[in-house]
């Protein structure tokens, strides 16, 4: 996945405008040119698109971490070198640390673009490279954690997912309400329901009469007779 396209949609999904985006790379003693900014804001096929080179959206990433979270005192922002790569597993660290998520927090925004990633699978993205269990990133990973917080943040954008309702009940920490509860039966009529040591004591009318449950006349019913 281009750098620009992780830029332009965290961009978006946050609503950064230029000179919040200015300000951020400000964070990381980067002072940036407008006219740079929107050259790599465009899209490849676009007139004046240059690269956005792994150096720039990794200060991007720690400047919005700085931004959201404040500085870590005694630390010097860090910049790549120039042969240093930026992984896809290192985006979504860093977005996952400027935006303060747990692992609950990224599966149910992954799950806002409809894409499915299990607490194991999750994970193994954040274990260093070296470790066993490690599993590099794909673009699709990057691009609908991007498009779930674009569906997240930003209004009138409806989730992908079919079940929206259940994710919901998800997202509110709760589960969605029994079947037979009071939230999702209307009450209907109350049923008597009689065992025989009581039915002697119940009376109903029929015909204007009353008759006991035990089809024995009452003395009222007794005097017409």
């Amino acid at each position: 996945m281009f750098h620009n396209d992780v830029l332009r949609r965290i961009r978006y999904a946050l609503a950064i405008n230029d000179t919040a985006a200015i300000s951020i790379f400000k964070l990381m003693d980067y002072e940036m040119d407008i006219d740079y900014l929107h050259s790599i804001m465009k899209k490849e096929d676009e007139e004046g698109y240059l690269p956005c080179r792994d150096k720039i959206l990794a200060m991007f990433l720690d400047g919005l971490i700085i931004k959201n979270r404040g500085r870590q005192e005694g630390q010097a922002p860090k910049e790549l070198g120039p042969k240093e790569r930026l992984s896809n597993n290192e985006i979504l660290r860093k977005i996952r640390i400027a935006m303060s998520y747990k692992d609950e927090d990224m599966i149910a925004v992954l799950y806002l673009a409809d894409f499915r990633l299990s607490k194991g699978e999750l994970s193994a993205l954040f274990r260093k490279p070296d470790h066993r269990n490690y599993k590099a990133a794909g673009d699709q990973v990057v691009r609908n954690l991007l498009q779930g917080m674009v569906i997240k943040y930003r209004q009138n954008t409806k989730p992908r997912t079919s079940n929206q309702n259940a994710f919901a009940s998800k997202s509110k920490g709760g589960a969605t309400a029994k079947s037979g509860s009071s939230e999702t039966q209307k009450t209907g009529p109350k049923i008597l329901n009689l065992k025989n040591s009581d039915a002697k004591k119940h009376t109903v009318k029929k015909k204007s009469n009353t008759y006991r449950v035990d089809n024995k006349p009452t003395d009222s019913v007794r005097s017409k007779g």
